[in-house]
Parts: C-alpha cells; structure tokens; sequence
C-alpha cells in the first residue's frame, strides 16, 4: 500500500461531512481508487461492506431497484456480506459504481437515512453514456484521484527528503548545485518512465526491470482502449487518444484532429474531447484567446491540445506498435540523452504536474506583425488577476523568442516568466529558469 496524498483529502471529507454527503471518488482505470477506499474504511471504521459491482450477482443489483424498504435493503447486504454494521461506525463501498446506475441513484436516499458513511469508487463516471437514464444525487463530494505525482513516487521509493527539500529551495529561489541537481533530475526521468500508475511503480521496485514496467503499462492502456470501445464502438475516441504523442510530435499549434478522423462534424470531434478529459487518461489544453486573469471565459474549445494523464504511459504509448527491444527510449531518457524531437515528454510531463496541482491547462499562439512569424506559449497560468507564461525547454535554453514577444505585448498582465527547463535553477534578468521537477511548486 502506497502513501497517498487522497487519503487525507478523504479524512477531511469524513470530518466535516459526518454523514451528509457519501463521498465520490473518480478517475482512470487501474490509478488506485480501490486501495485506497479499502485502506481507508479499514483504517477509519469498525467495519465495511464492500460491494464490487464487477463482480457482483444480480441479485444484489436488483436490491437496489427498490428504495421503499431501506431496512431491507440493508439487511440484505449485511447477509450477502456477512458483516454487521454499526451506526456511524460504519461504512459501504461501492466499487465500479458506474456499472450499477441505481446503486449510484440510491445514495440520495441512503445518505438522508444516515446510519452508514457510503463510499464510491468510479471509472469513467462522469461520462454522461454512463449516467444518463438516473437522477445524479446531489449528495455527493467529488474527488479526483490521479496518478502519483513525483512526492508520491519518491516516497513509494522510499524517500521522504528529497521533494521536500525541494521546496524549501524553490522558495528561497536558490539552486541545487550541480551533484544534487543531476541526481534529482535523475530521479525525475526515472519517474517520467515508470510514471505513477500504483501497478507500474510496483513492478518497478519488485523487479526492477523497466521490460516487465513496459508490460504492466501496456496492459493499462489496453485496459483504457477497452472502455473507449464501450463507449464508442466505431473506435474514433481509441483513435484520438492514441494519435496523442504523434500530434505533440508534429509541433503543430493545435491538435489535428482531421489528420485523425475523416469527416465528421465539428460538434462530434468536441463531444469526443469532452469524453477523453472526463475520462481522466487524457489532458486537454485550450487555446486562450486573449491570454489574461479570465482565461476560461476566452477559451477556445475549436482548437485545443492533448496530453496523456500519466507520462509514464506516454512513454509506452509512443512507441506501443514497437517492441520492447526497439525502444531506446528508456535508455536515452534515463541517461539524459534525449533526441530533440522527443522533448514533447517533458511538455506532457508539465502538464501533468500542472493539473496535479489543481491547474486548468491554458496556451497561446499568436502571430507577430512585424516579423509575420507564429509564436506561442506552452502553458498559461493564472495569478492572483495576472498570468504566468511558461515555457518547457528540453534543449536551446537560451533561445525563448516567444517568451520575449509575448512580453512586449502582454507586459502589463505577467507577474512572472518561467522557463522551464533540464538544467539547475538560475534568474536571468526577468525571466526565472526553473528545473522541470519544481513546476509541481507553482
């Protein structure tokens, strides 16, 4: 069992909500959510009942057809189960509870009730496929559990140090020193290959053997690809999803998608992106069309990039049609010796941090008068009611043309310039030149 950080997320909810709200945790397949709701309700109550709903009979489904007898519905449970539950001393999971839509449209009921806490667990929940035919309690918290960010990956690893420290000197803006920066940044590549999917990192620290890593990942995406069928059978959602690393790859100033799918209406290509970023395997990036503190009210969901929610899973998906044996792309990284069309990794990891610290992902193109050429900005996010522009620099550090260019016209709305990059922190005149691995302090 890993250390998560969703776990005092969780004891905050059961504090303040005592009952009155069964808490909700969604997220992507195979990012931990089972675990740690188990850990959870073994470590904060007497006892649970755990109802898997994947591997639930009929007739417990069909329990919860009918609401007029709560009593029975409970007593039922605790036969079925086995397991005598206490008031407020108890709890009741419901695992994969998007495969049971009534047991999701009990909660209204069985909160009010209020003997038990209830727990849910969620797989591409929120997609509206999956939902569509019941009331959506509003009894519900929400919790959005991902993938283990670099803290969590370090701890699993048995480090408790590093990431703090980290923050220590982020704050007082002062460099590592080149030994412990080229260690950290070490340890940081390693984690943008392993990723933080529970099931990668475990066969890491078991076997370490980035082969049989390679394996677990596949298996995930697989798993992934499957729910994107379930969801859309004509396989166009599975084809957005993996075309991800190769329209990062082509540089393009937004995400292609008629390079993707042909035909199609405009409106079905939007629904599609909705459901990839509900589904949690997927970022997306929006277009700020006039870059500010109220950038969500000027996005543009016509042009938008993709990310992938786990780096670690990009680095497989990138190369999934190739064997393992051909993929130098382990050894590279590792080693520091990326390719320079490769850099969009480091990109797809600042995105991922990003979001992880509770960031809507925002860019910017923009085409200059005088020169006539395009510029844009990787990533913009706000502070306070200005903004801060950055860009992912995996080579050519010094050269940050747009940065400039979008300073001169933007000069009045930035509180900072970050260039994020591979080499230690420094400041050069205005502009700070942050380690990829501090974009998680921002």
């Amino acid at each position: 069992m890993f250390k998560r950080k969703i776990y005092d997320e969780m004891l905050t909810w059961k504090r303040e909500s005592n009952g009155g709200t069964a808490l909700l945790i969604e997220g992507p397949r195979r990012v931990g959510k089972s675990t740690i709701v188990k850990e959870f309700a073994k470590n904060e109550y007497e006892n649970f009942i755990l109802i898997d709903f994947f591997r639930a009979s009929k007739e417990t489904r069909a329990l919860f057809d009918d609401l007029s007898d709560l009593n029975y519905l409970l007593l039922q449970l605790q036969l079925t189960y086995r397991v005598s539950l206490k008031e407020r001393k108890s709890a009741i999971i419901f695992d994969e509870v998007q495969l049971c839509p009534k047991a999701r449209q009990a909660i209204k009921a069985l909160v009010e009730d209020g003997r038990y806490d209830y727990i849910e667990t969620g797989s591409l929940i929120s997609i509206r496929k999956n939902v569509k035919d019941i009331l959506i309690p509003s009894e519900e918290r929400k919790i959005r559990m991902r993938p283990m960010d670099f803290e969590e990956f370090r701890r699993a690893l048995g480090d408790d140090v590093t990431v703090s420290k980290l923050r220590e000197l982020y704050h007082a803006q002062k460099p590592l020193g080149q030994a412990a920066h080229r260690r950290v940044m070490r340890d940081f590549r390693l984690y943008m290959l392993v990723g933080g999917m529970p099931q990668a990192v475990e066969s890491y620290i078991q076997s370490n053997d980035f082969r049989k890593v390679d394996a677990v990942k596949r298996d995930i995406l697989r798993l992934y690809e499957d729910d994107f069928y379930k969801i859309d059978s004509t396989g166009k959602l599975s084809s957005l999803f993996d075309a991800i690393p190769a329209q990062l790859n082509n540089n393009a100033s937004r995400y292609q998608t008629s390079s993707v799918l042909r035909g199609g209406k405009a409106n079905d290509f939007l629904e599609r992106i909705s459901e990839l970023k509900d589904s949690g395997a997927a970022l997306v990036s929006y277009h700020a069309n006039d870059p500010g503190a109220g950038m969500a009210q000027h996005k543009n969901l016509a042009k938008f990039k993709l990310f992938i929610a786990d780096t670690g899973l990009f680095t497989t998906l990138a190369f999934k049609n190739k064997r393992f044996t051909e993929n130098d792309l382990y050894s590279r990284l590792l080693n520091g010796k990326l390719q320079t069309n490769l850099g969009y990794l480091y990109e797809n990891i600042a995105a991922q941090t990003l979001v992880f610290n509770g960031r809507e992902l925002y860019y910017h193109t923009f085409l200059n008068e005088a020169s006539r050429h395009n510029y844009e900005i990787d990533f913009l996010v706000a502070d306070n009611n200005k903004i801060i522009p950055i860009e992912v620099k995996s080579s050519g550090y010094k050269s940050h043309s747009s940065m400039d260019v979008f300073s001169e016209k933007f000069s009045s709305r930035i509180s900072r310039k970050i260039l994020a990059y591979t080499k230690d922190y420094c400041k050069d005149g205005d502009i700070e030149y942050l380690p990829v691995y501090m974009i998680q302090f921002l």
